[in-house]
């Protein structure tokens, strides 16, 4: 499955976005299952998701824990445990490199060989090109998930990573990035029992690379600026704290040859704020995405304004 398919350029979470400063976003399908299909990496601003698109396929989701062993639990399927779903998405895994063995054999021999959509793309996962990113809060699931990269030699980005800092030392030895968050959530389920806004920093300081999300929509994606801000109050480098919304998530996802900086021969996305983004009263003034202004905040009706990318038949 490709998240591609299924996204809403209407969708007002694309405004909420641009108001909050973000020009890009990386779109994944949801965590109910264990291997949940490729991400794609997008503008927040466009009429069709083919003007928005930045790269596809930009990894493959995949999920650990509580969320696929509930989906498939409830309805009385396999898996419906945690060793069920690292069994599920080994043997994937597994058949996908048979898949390369005997692809490479045929090509070798000149012969004909049926192609698999879904075994090509873990391939890629596979070779290197995709990365894998995982759903994983809990340590344990975060040990898994290091496991079941070593066993296969795939590039991992743990998602989410909520109890990450309970062995952040793990994590940095294997040079292993973290895209954390959301942070402003309760402890809704078991495993969020320890998520805290203090984790950010102890992973930074541990040497982690990191980036922060707020898992839109549940977390609004205009909040992700103040979810640093509210980490660098608890610990977190404000230094640090900026790179985990701009440069970091861009080269932990491959996008830093497009987005994430300010220079020459990138996309042009800038956002001019009205004082420190990480200011708690500072607001994002005006949002450009490849050079173009598409939002503004007006002063006076006290909103921002985002341009209208659709069709408009003049009268």
């Amino acid at each position: 499955m490709r998240a591609l398919d299924a996204i809403n350029p209407a969708d007002l979470g694309f405004a909420d976005a641009l108001s909050g400063g973000v020009t890009t976003a990386v779109i994944k399908p949801g965590s109910g299952n264990p291997i949940g299909g490729q991400t794609v990496a997008i503008k927040c601003w466009g009429r069709t998701v083919d003007e928005m698109l930045v790269k596809e396929p930009v990894s493959v989701k995949s999920a650990l824990g509580e969320n696929p062993k509930r989906v498939y639990g409830e309805k009385g399927k396999l898996p419906s445990t945690r060793q069920g779903v690292a069994a599920v998405i080994r043997d994937e895994l597994t058949k996908a490199q048979d898949y390369l063995a005997k692809k490479a054999e045929a090509e070798a021999d000149g012969k004909s060989f049926d192609r698999n959509t879904t075994l090509e793309v873990l391939g890629k996962v596979l070779s290197g090109e995709l990365g894998w990113c995982q759903h994983a809060h809990r340590a344990d699931d975060i040990a898994t998930a290091i496991r079941l990269s070593e066993e296969f030699g795939y590039r991992l980005i743990l998602n989410h990573g909520t109890e990450g800092h309970l062995i952040a030392d793990v994590i940095a030895d294997k040079q292993i990035p973290v895209i954390i968050g959301p942070l402003f959530t309760s402890r809704s389920k078991v495993e969020l029992r320890n998520r805290g806004l203090r984790n950010p920093g102890i992973l930074a300081r541990a040497g982690v690379e990191l980036a922060i999300t707020t898992d839109h929509p549940v977390v609004p994606i205009h909040f992700l600026v103040h979810q640093a801000t509210l980490a660098v109050k608890e610990g977190l480098d404000s230094d640090v704290a900026l790179r985990s919304i701009t440069t970091n998530p861009a080269r932990i996802m491959g996008l830093d040859d497009r987005v994430g900086s300010l220079k020459a021969g990138l996309d042009g996305d800038v956002v001019v704020w009205s004082g420190d983004p990480l200011d708690v009263m500072s607001r994002a003034l005006r949002v450009f995405v490849q050079g173009r202004e598409v939002y503004t905040w007006d002063e006076t009706a006290g909103e921002g304004v985002v341009a209208d990318p659709f069709y408009r038949e003049s009268v």
